[in-house]
């Protein structure tokens, strides 16, 4: 089963508008009071069975676990009650108690945090088999007919099994769960292989001799924003002006995530040109968000390019795996002994045994691609050196900060996509 998810910007009437606002809000309700009910539960059975707290314990009747199929009966009575529930969609209602059901599932089997209340609702889904595309016209239930902006075109075969209703600072947009019903083999390991490293000083080195300087979204705008938080604090809460000003460093926030996510596919589909085997490291991203570059970590979205890259080696017949991270500073990758570790302005991997000399983070991403090739069952071939000056000119080269007409900065360079020299 092969399933793609295609975004798109809609242009929803005044009419609309209301339908998808008030659609919000009573999916805001219904998850806040699902997540109480079973916040409730956990905090009754709390403590211990041999032992009760000194200070205060949860009294509360005996109840089943309310999981999604008894808080899905009781929405539905609910409903006969209550105005309010029964004005909104009942798919979209459903659904927000699934999305709860997966979050609490999520926290037990991937060690998530606890689900939290909300106090805005940005999307909701709506599932039906009638969702169909004509023009720039999309039917689907709610809505009926709503204009969007077809910025590509959906390809044939794929049927429509879901849409997401997304409310952003700059528009409203939908999410189309495309689905294909064909076997999508796994790749196979094949053709040229490359290791990744990434790090905090450089996005990330290859073990060609590629290295990518940290690329600042955020930084560029963070005065401005700084700025505009300023005006914000000496406005009236909830007042006209407020909620413009609001909206404007929403504005800045969203431009930031979506030039992040642009550079992440280009970049993704420049390490795949001319590529058959991709291995990067199996590393716990979150961890790295709570550390001492934290902001810098933030701020390059590592965990999101990883995924990213994933599917795009996915779609491109390109086997990706995930190695082990530990000591890949510390190994020589020319002769595999440990060297010890290195302070971080130690930016050169000298080996006392056998004197290989090589940037400190193409060195590690070496021995990612050793530990990868040995993994697969592949024979371990050294790398092709490539000349300093070229890769250091290609990764200044490969983002550039400019500004366009609409006012967006760092984009990689057009003229350089596709002719990655892997």
């Amino acid at each position: 089963m092969l399933n793609l998810t295609y975004n798109y910007k809609i242009k929803p009437t005044k009419e609309q508008i209301e339908k998808i606002e008030h659609n919000l809000k009573v999916c805001r309700s219904v998850w806040n009071y699902a997540l109480a009910e079973r916040k409730l539960w956990y905090n009754s059975r709390s403590c211990p069975i041999n032992s009760c707290s000194i200070t205060s314990e949860y009294i509360v009747p005996p109840f089943e676990y309310p999981n999604y199929h008894i808080q899905s009966s009781n929405l539905t009575k609910a409903k006969k009650t209550y105005p309010f529930l029964k004005s909104g969609n009942a798919q979209a209602m459903q659904q927000t108690l699934r999305k709860l059901d997966r979050a609490f599932n999520d926290m037990k089997s991937q060690g998530k945090g606890f689900p939290r209340f909300k106090k805005k609702m940005k999307s909701f889904n709506l599932v039906s088999n009638k969702i169909e595309v004509e023009g720039n016209q999309i039917k689907r239930p709610l809505l009926k007919q709503v204009r969007f902006v077809k910025s590509r075109e959906i390809p044939e075969g794929f049927q429509i099994k879901q849409v997401q209703v997304i409310k952003k600072a700059s528009g409203y947009y939908v999410n189309l769960a495309l689905e294909l019903d064909v076997d999508v083999p796994t790749p196979p390991p094949h053709g040229h292989a490359v290791g990744l490293d990434v790090g905090i000083k450089s996005l990330l080195a290859t073990s060609d001799g590629l290295t990518i300087k940290r690329p600042q979204f955020l930084d560029r705008v963070l005065r401005k924003i700084g700025l505009l938080q300023r005006k914000l604090r000496n406005k009236k809460k909830g007042s006209g002006k407020y909620l413009k000003l609001q909206k404007r460093i929403a504005k800045l926030h969203e431009k930031v995530a979506n030039q992040r996510k642009d550079y992440h596919f280009k970049l993704a589909h420049q390490l795949c040109a001319d590529t058959g085997m991709l291995f990067v490291e199996d590393i716990n991203f979150t961890a790295w968000s709570k550390g001492m570059f934290s902001k810098q970590s933030l701020d390059m979205g590592l965990g999101q390019f990883i995924t990213i890259l994933e599917d795009v080696c996915s779609q491109t017949d390109i086997y990706f795996a995930k190695v082990d991270k530990d000591y890949t500073s510390q190994v020589c990758p020319n002769c595999g002994v440990h060297t010890g570790k290195k302070d971080l302005n130690q930016r050169l991997h000298v080996c006392p045994e056998c004197g290989y000399q090589q940037d400190r983070d193409v060195a590690a991403a070496e021995v990612v691609l050793k530990r990868g090739l040995t993994a697969v069952g592949a024979p371990v071939v050294k790398q092709p050196s490539h000349g300093k000056g070229l890769w250091a000119e290609f990764s200044s080269a490969l983002y550039k900060p400019r500004r366009s007409v609409g006012g967006n900065y760092g984009c990689l360079d057009k003229s350089l996509y596709g002719n990655l020299p892997l």
